[in-house]
């Protein structure tokens, strides 16, 4: 069922465009053609957000399966006289992993320059507070790839406030089949949904009603999918999984949320999602997540007449160097798949 050579090279073909939240048209540009390669229509809204229609054996009903391509990253908060940047939080970044981070600037001009994002006392062998400095978004800076010595040389660039910075994600896929990489929220669940296209096309099927994918570019923010196309029904999200305090699940499962800091998913759906994973095999764990919201959360906030539930593949150290594993991987696109099909 799970085709790994599919699912993997998308996962990396869609971690390798950068997409700090509020930046995103260029990865949602390349999911519109992966679905026109499939065959699958695809549509825009407003805010940017891409919908992929998937035809089902009865249209009267609609399931949307959120996912989102917003990452965490930054912004250009103004230039430094020393022609460093000073920067702005896109999401909720752990600074502490940003500190030696490879990092490009976008800016408006359309130019894309490199940097290192650093902390403002980056040096053992000048600076004093080097080890015990706080790493915060006050206290870092990013130095330029360029001869840059004043605001002055930086502006001749066309480097201003407002321009994105992405950070490098580092992808990789090690022999025993864990999945490293920054930004596998939610890139991880895109790749799951993107392998429902592949797997009806390569089946020849539909699922029981229409399928509407939904790929959110302002999740981190919180109102990724705050309002939905009329005809959606129910939503079942696909964001990463927790690993961790109190949880039980691992990064070869899928985790399937109850609860998170929104409150509790629809019991009905959440229920089915349970038992199909029982009675089908597939590797799961049930979770509360007390500090998560997810797209689904957006939408039910945002007045939206529809039901939710939430799964994902377990990830580990989750906004920072992150980790999953392929099983996780699999036993979501299986779930997900059975979920539309039983």
């Amino acid at each position: 069922m799970f085709n790994k050579e599919f699912t993997t090279s998308i996962l990396e073909r869609i971690i390798s465009i950068p997409s700090p939240t509020g930046y995103c048209k260029n990865v949602i540009n390349e999911i519109e053609s992966i679905a026109n390669e499939l065959g699958y229509k695809f549509e825009k809204n407003q805010k940017g957000n891409g919908i992929i229609t998937i035809e089902g054996e009865d249209n009267s009903y609609c399931v949307g399966i959120p996912v989102h391509v917003d990452t965490l990253g930054a912004m250009v908060r103004s230039i430094n006289s020393n022609g460093t940047l000073k920067i702005t939080s896109l999401g909720g970044n752990m600074f502490s992993t940003l500190d030696g981070e490879y990092c490009k600037i976008h800016t408006r001009a359309g130019k894309v320059y490199t940097g290192t994002i650093l902390s403002t006392s980056p040096a053992v062998h000048v600076f004093p507070d080097a080890k015990t400095k706080e790493r915060n978004e006050d206290n870092m800076m990013v130095r330029l790839d360029e001869v840059v010595y004043t605001k002055e040389d930086v502006q001749k660039l066309e480097i201003g406030t407002g321009d994105f910075i992405s950070i490098s994600p580092k992808f990789e896929i090690t022999e025993s089949g864990f999945v490293k990489s920054r930004y596998l929220d939610d890139k991880a669940g895109t790749s799951c949904a993107l392998s429902l296209l592949e797997m009806f096309s390569r089946r020849n099927t539909k699922p029981r009603h229409m399928v509407k994918i939904l790929v959110s570019t302002y999740e981190e923010l919180g109102h990724g999918c705050s309002s939905l196309p009329s005809n959606i029904n129910e939503l079942v999200g696909i964001d990463m999984g927790c690993v961790g305090l109190d949880l039980a699940c691992t990064e070869q499962q899928v985790s399937i949320c109850v609860k998170d800091s929104s409150g509790p998913y629809d019991f009905d759906m959440t229920t089915k999602l349970i038992n199909l994973s029982k009675e089908n095999g597939i590797s799961y764990a049930a979770d509360v997540y007390p500090m998560y919201g997810s797209d689904v959360s957006a939408a039910l906030r945002g007045g939206n007449d529809i039901k939710g539930a939430l799964i994902g593949p377990g990830v580990h150290a989750s906004h920072g160097m992150e980790r999953t594993h392929l099983d996780g991987i699999k036993n979501t696109i299986e779930l997900i798949y059975l979920y539309l099909t039983a």
